[in-house]
C-alpha cells in the first residue's frame, strides 16, 4: 500500500523537547497527510504523548516547528500558540487519563466542547433572547449530531461520573468531536477497555475518518488496532523516530522489531 498524495495536514519539523537534563524528543520529524489515520507507537517513555502535547500547545518545545494546514489551505505555526488558539484553528484532542467534568451530564460536557464556537459576551447575556438563543440552538444541534453519531442518546442526561469507563472514553471522544476539528489527536483512546469496547471505539475512529473526513493521529499500544486502523505509522524510541511507513512496512522493520514489537509479534502479524 502506497501513501496518499494528499497535502500535509500536520508537519513536525526537527522537534526537540527537554525537561532539565532529560530529552523527551530529539529532532523528531514526520508529517500527516489530509484524510489519514496516523499512529504513533513506541515503548513507554518514548515521547509519544509529548508530541501530542507540543501539537496541542500544552508543551513548548525548545527547538523545531509544528505546522498545521487548515481546510482553507493556510498554514499556521503552532509552536508558540496557546491551547485555545490551537483549538480555534481546528485541532482537538482526547487524553490518556479521562479529563471530563464528572459531576456534569454527558450533554453538558459535550456542550463545553463547543465553547470556541460561542461568541456571546456580557452584552449578549443581557439580551439573551434575541442574541444568544439562536447561537445556543445551533451549538445544541451540532452536539446532538455527535450524540447520535456515537450512539450515546440514552445517557445524554446522566452525570459522567456514574458511567462505565468505556462510555466515559466515548464521551471524551464526543467532546473532542463537538469542537468540529480538522485534526483529531487521540491519546490511547482504547486503554483500559475490554475487547467489545475496543471494537466499538475502533469502529468510531474509522467512521470519524471516513464519514466525517477528519484527519486523525492516535497513540495506541494495541498493535492489532494500529495495524487495522492506520494508514501511516511513526515509531519512536527514546525520543527519536526510528521508523515511519505503512503498517506492513513497519511490522517488518528490524529496528522496530528490536525496539518494540518483538520477534513473535512480527511473525504472528
Amino acid at each position: 500500500m502506497k501513501r496518499s498524495d494528499s497535502p500535509c495536514r500536520l508537519e513536525i519539523k526537527e522537534l526537540s523537547l527537554a525537561f532539565g537534563g532529560v530529552k523527551a524528543l530529539a529532532g523528531v520529524s514526520f508529517d500527516v497527510r489530509v484524510g489519514e489515520v496516523a499512529a504513533i507507537i513506541g515503548p513507554n517513555g518514548a515521547g509519544k504523548t509529548s508530541i501530542l502535547n507540543c501539537v496541542s500547545g500544552l508543551y513548548r518545545p525548545q527547538e523545531g516547528q509544528v505546522l498545521f494546514t487548515g481546510g482553507a489551505g493556510e498554514t499556521a505555526d503552532l509552536t508558540r500558540k496557546k491551547p485555545h488558539q490551537i483549538a480555534r484553528l481546528g485541532v482537538a484532542r482526547s487524553f490518556q487519563n479521562i479529563e471530563l467534568f464528572r459531576h456534569m451530564t454527558v450533554l453538558e460536557n459535550l456542550m463545553l466542547g463547543r465553547h470556541i464556537h460561542m461568541r456571546g459576551g456580557v452584552l449578549d447575556a443581557a439580551f439573551y433572547r434575541w442574541r444568544q438563543r439562536p447561537e445556543e440552538i445551533e451549538n445544541r444541534r451540532e452536539v446532538e449530531e455527535v450524540i447520535d453519531f456515537l450512539e450515546i442518546e440514552s445517557i445524554r442526561h446522566k452525570p459522567v461520573g456514574t458511567l462505565p469507563y468505556g462510555l466515559q472514553k466515548r464521551v471524551e471522544l464526543g467532546r473532542a468531536l463537538a469542537l468540529d476539528p480538522q485534526l483529531l489527536l487521540l491519546d490511547e483512546p482504547m486503554a483500559g477497555m475490554n475487547s467489545e469496547e475496543k471494537e466499538d471505539m475502533a469502529r468510531f475512529v474509522l467512521d470519524i475518518n471516513e464519514e466525517r473526513g477528519i484527519t486523525t493521529v492516535l497513540i495506541e499500544h494495541d498493535m492489532g488496532v494500529v495495524m487495522d486502523l492506520s494508514d501511516w505509522v511513526v515509531v519512536l524510541d527514546f525520543g527519536v523516530v526510528i521508523a515511519a511507513g505503512t503498517p506492513d512496512d513497519v511490522r517488518r522493520n528490524p529496528a522496530v522489531v528490536q525496539a518494540y514489537l518483538g520477534e513473535e509479534d512480527v511473525v504472528s502479524a
